[in-house]
């Protein structure tokens, strides 16, 4: 017997309502949830707080969206759900941080294994630093909308703006991100 059909075939008075948030939760395990969407929430936590700090934001992400998985209301788009915890966790590292200490020394620079990943690290980190140079709506159009495949009315809200504004902030972003890289490419 499964789990829902034991609380199906006997249910007490204080069970009723926690049975159907079960099978609701049920219809689709968590760890399913964690393999479709991980990787775009990973995209959308580099690209907000860079890959030192991602798998942080990733992880709490997740732990945050297991707990209130259950409590999901049916229909909502799961993707979108993350993101924006994504984006909420990014923002608190980012708050963190900043009242953080920062270290005074430099570390020493650490050689890349081989020229295939020296080129991948090099370009990543261009895309960062152009990323960044954006303004804060047009990053965040541009990472919502083409790295975590967002709508533009999901990004909209992510940016509290409309759909409106979050697909011209995305159209801006990208043509400065085209300036920046034809810039690099003729120089």
């Amino acid at each position: 017997m499964t789990r829902t059909h034991l609380v199906e075939s006997s249910p007490g008075p204080s069970q009723t309502g926690r049975a159907a948030r079960s099978r609701d939760a049920a219809v689709r395990p968590f760890e399913e949830i964690v393999a479709e969407h991980g990787p775009v929430v990973m995209r959308v936590c580099r690209a907000l707080l860079g890959s030192v700090d991602a798998a942080d934001a990733w992880s709490e992400t997740f732990l945050s969206a297991l707990e209130a998985y259950p409590k999901l209301q049916p229909g909502s788009s799961i993707r979108a759900w993350l993101v924006t915890i994504a984006h909420r966790k990014g923002i608190d590292q980012l708050r963190g941080a900043a009242r953080r200490p920062q270290p005074v020394g430099d570390l020493p620079e650490l050689p890349a294994t081989d020229a295939a990943s020296a080129g991948e690290s090099s370009m990543d980190d261009d895309l960062r630093a152009a990323l960044d140079a954006l303004p804060p709506k047009q990053r965040g159009a541009v990472i919502y909308r083409y790295l975590a495949d967002l709508s533009y009315a999901e990004v909209g809200e992510l940016l509290e703006s409309s759909a409106t504004a979050a697909r011209r902030s995305a159209a801006d972003g990208i043509a400065n991100l085209r300036k920046h890289f034809s810039k690099g490419v003729k120089g």
